[in-house]
């Protein structure tokens, strides 16, 4: 296996499927911070800048023929964010979506088919694959909903919370107003610790939830 140090390039193993779709994989990676307090004030999510924008989104790339799904996520979230975890394998949806590059990358309409999955992060490095490209940042997971670039994110980000508190959550409009009027915090500064290995995956101790270290 590569080392994580260095990004995948081009696109010769790049899946797609039936309709011609790139298919694409993505994790909202996040950690709870110490303390009291219910979860939603203590849940953070790892977001990552892109060249010449100010929002943020989190990372997600595409999904090649020699890997599953679920490691294509590892994968991106190690190469773009640094940083490795415990991934969900319960996907927080599927969207449609438009490539950020050209209309000629994905499918004839210029959209790709990508999924998304929580990853509770574990491990970060001080020196990632895709750093000259992507700042990280830790952030308040109601103030996310203001920065995220689309909606489809914000989406992603109420079936997150769904997920981890067990009920229903829907509530992009409320955050997104109060969200935009309140300050972030600066930038948290998160150090790394060794990494072997990208990503090995656990078996499913149940039929509706399994996890991958990565």
């Amino acid at each position: 296996m590569a080392s994580s140090l260095l990004a995948r390039k081009g696109r010769h193993r790049q899946r797609y499927d039936h309709e011609n779709y790139r298919l694409v994989a993505g994790c909202i990676p996040y950690k709870l911070k110490e303390g009291t307090g219910n979860l939603f004030d203590r849940l953070e999510v790892l977001m990552i800048s892109t060249p010449n924008r100010s929002d943020f989104v989190f990372p997600k790339g595409g999904w090649e023929n020699d890997e599953t799904i679920y490691e294509a996520a590892c994968r991106e979230v190690l190469e773009e964010a640094g940083v490795k975890g415990i991934i969900n394998k319960r996907s927080l949806g599927e969207w449609v979506f438009r490539s950020k590059s050209s209309e000629m990358n994905c499918s004839p309409t210029g959209a790709c088919k990508g999924q998304v999955f929580a990853l509770e992060v574990t491990e970060v490095l001080d020196s990632w694959a895709e750093q000259s490209s992507h700042t990280r940042r830790w952030v308040p997971v109601m103030n996310a909903y203001s920065l995220c670039r689309y909606d489809w994110m914000r989406e992603a980000l109420d079936s997150f919370l769904s997920l981890l508190s067990g009920q229903k959550i829907s509530i992009i409009a409320d955050v997104t107003a109060a969200a935009t009027n309140q300050d972030l915090t600066p930038p948290q500064d998160i150090t790394s610790t060794d990494i072997s290995s990208m990503c090995m995956i656990q078996l499913p101790t149940s039929t509706e939830r399994a996890i991958a270290l990565c």
